[in-house]
């Protein structure tokens, strides 16, 4: 897909991705706007392009910048906490929103796939991260120089299969499995906190794999999975051997320094398709 020309709207959570993101797209030419999400986008003023602090619950607010800054297109990037109602607190817009999608929808795919419908119905182009930096997504086999042995990439198997049977149940996009056992599984607590929390029941042996993959039913302009330095950091201190992540579905940050570390860990760092059979729409 061609990305259009004209300036980008980017809303912004934390992390790296939204700096790293500002940097591409004015290296292609492009001027950006950052809506920074209130309490989430840490150091919005670090970004190097202008921006307004809106938080999460204010949609007219959020559209109303976008317009008003004479955005084309809009990408979402960067981590965001999923909200409760309370901590919203939405203005009308958002109100009408939530009401037509149920408070069910808090926080899943089912959210973020209507915030990418109200900004394309207010005339906004979504685009994914992806689409601006060409080397984010994850391609298939070793990246490194590290190989998983034969249990590895049996645990790695059997971890895609569980992550896109969480994803599909709308619940989260990863897991950690050592020697066939599931340690840990991923859902609002995020990837780092499972990471952390895996170490608790590792086993003795090898160490586990951490698996990675977006949600079968996933707009792949819409919050695509990702790890950095830091998660190949927290994975080696949890004593895992590895990381899988799905190929075309999920996101490497900063893909040299990444799989640098993993080899310094001597960790494996691998992009896995899914296999001939498997019925990539569920």
């Amino acid at each position: 897909m061609t990305v259009q020309q004209g300036k980008i709207g980017l809303i912004a959570g934390g992390g790296d991705l939204p700096a790293r993101l500002v940097d591409a797209a004015k290296a292609s030419g492009r001027a950006v706007f950052v809506v920074a999400l209130e309490g989430h986008c840490e150091t919005p003023e670090a970004l190097g392009a202008p921006y307004e602090i809106v938080r999460l619950g204010a949609a007219s607010k959020i559209l109303g910048q976008l317009r008003a800054h004479g955005c084309v297109d809009v990408v979402l990037a960067g981590k965001v906490q999923r909200p409760s109602f309370a901590s919203i607190r939405p203005d009308l817009r958002a109100a009408k929103i939530l009401a037509r999608i149920g408070l069910k929808s808090l926080g899943d795919d089912g959210l973020l796939r209507i915030v990418g419908q109200e900004l394309e119905r207010d005339g906004f182009r979504l685009i994914g991260a992806h689409e601006i930096m060409r080397d984010l997504v994850t391609p298939v086999g070793v990246l490194g120089a590290v190989s998983p042995d034969d249990q590895s990439r049996a645990d790695a198997r059997r971890g895609l299969e569980i992550a896109r049977i969480l994803g599909q149940a709308d619940v989260g996009q990863g897991c950690i499995v050592q020697q066939g056992l599931v340690l840990a599984v991923e859902a609002i607590e995020g990837t780092d906190e499972m990471i952390r929390r895996s170490a608790e029941y590792a086993r003795p042996g090898p160490g586990g794999v951490l698996v990675k993959s977006s949600k079968p039913q996933q707009d792949q302009r819409l919050d695509l999975p990702a790890i950095g330095v830091t998660t190949v950091e927290q994975a080696y201190q949890a004593g895992l051997s590895g990381i899988a992540l799905f190929a075309g579905g999920t996101m490497i940050i900063d893909r040299e320094a990444v799989i640098a570390l993993a080899d310094r860990y001597g960790m494996f760092l691998v992009g896995l398709s899914l296999p001939d059979g498997y019925d990539h729409d569920k």
